[in-house]
């Protein structure tokens, strides 16, 4: 029999979207065949490392090689799925650290990451491509160069959305509906960051769309329709059910199929790897035809008991035990 591969589910860190991190966690724990493999939690905050153990214990995480001590025996990892949503682990930052340490993990690269995990710098580079995205401005703290409330309106129209340029969760994000309303809205946009985006307002159905690709394939999942009664599809709408998530979508076959087939596309281009999930607004052209805009490209995708990524496995007819495993195989 072959040596079963060690696994660190890796959460925690150290953005406003660290409790979900550690849901996601839980979740994966769960959905992992643990017959195949040897599956570990290992928390993180900061400098503080702790692999979770079977019996309730922690165990400090040596940072040197990743690994830990348990029974008097060095446990080491074969890989890293990485479910932190935010800072290490969605912008780079820990991705760089593996690959020093030649571990193979389940998100895209150093560069990917760090694109991705910008979200004024990846619409800026997918537009290259032909993707359609919201015209937006940035804006930084203490520039004094940045444009007045009145400029923003003139080139962005209102209502707009003002939200941190590298977070997640909705946190820190705001729809403004009147110029005056921006400055409050930027003030609680820089409790998360430096760098905050000024995005103007896309009128339209907002969907999402996971996927992932292996050697031998491609895998589109269904798209899911998001509609919520809230302003935008802030955090409540997103972990404490204020919303309806429709999978499949209320869109026509057609529409489907180039929703799938622009995110194969993205997934392409950006060179991904592991399950991302790609979230869009369809407004309409002024002919009436759809218009498929980008708004975020998600590396880390929620994996909690709500996130849509199970939802589409199941209604994909897979079992996300399977896609995990896929996933990690893919890389040996």
């Amino acid at each position: 029999m072959t040596t079963k591969r060690t696994i660190a589910i890796v959460c925690g860190g150290d953005s406003s979207e660290h409790e979900v991190s550690l849901r996601s966690a839980q979740g994966l724990y769960s959905f992992f065949d643990h017959v195949r493999y040897n599956i570990y939690i290992v928390w993180m905050r900061g400098l503080d490392w702790h692999a979770k153990l079977s019996d309730g214990t922690t165990a400090p995480i040596d940072r040197n090689d990743f690994s830990f001590m348990t029974d008097g025996k060095k446990v080491t990892f074969d890989y890293a799925y990485i479910t932190i949503h935010g800072t290490p682990g969605e912008n780079g930052i820990l991705q760089g650290y593996f690959d020093l340490l030649r571990i193979p993990y389940s998100t895209c690269n150093v560069l990917v990451e760090a694109l991705t995990f910008d979200k004024f710098a990846l619409v800026r580079y997918i537009r290259a491509f032909g993707v359609h995205t919201a015209e937006s401005v940035l804006v930084r703290r203490d520039d004094e160069s940045r444009l007045s409330p009145d400029e923003i309106e003139t080139r962005l129209g209102m209502p707009c959305f003002v939200k941190p340029v590298a977070n997640g969760s909705s946190f820190g994000v705001s729809k403004v509906k009147s110029a005056d309303q921006l400055e409050q809205a930027l003030a609680k946009a820089f409790e998360q960051g430096d760098d905050v985006m000024i995005e103007s307002y896309l009128n339209g159905t907002e969907v999402t769309v996971g996927c992932y690709k292996t050697r031998e394939k491609t895998v589109v999942f269904p798209v899911t329709e998001v509609v919520t009664d809230n302003e935008f599809f802030d955090y409540d709408a997103k972990y404490n059910g204020q919303v309806d998530e429709i999978t499949p979508a209320r869109i026509s076959d057609e529409l489907t199929h180039q929703l799938q087939e622009l995110t194969s596309r993205i997934y392409g281009i950006m060179h991904c790897n592991g399950i991302i999930r790609i979230d869009y607004i369809i407004t309409k052209n002024e002919d009436g035809s759809d218009r498929i805009n980008l708004l975020e490209i998600n590396t880390t995708p929620g994996m909690t008991a709500t996130s849509f990524i199970p939802q589409q496995v199941r209604a994909a007819g897979l079992d996300i035990k399977d896609v995990l495993t896929e996933i990690v195989e893919n890389q040996f």
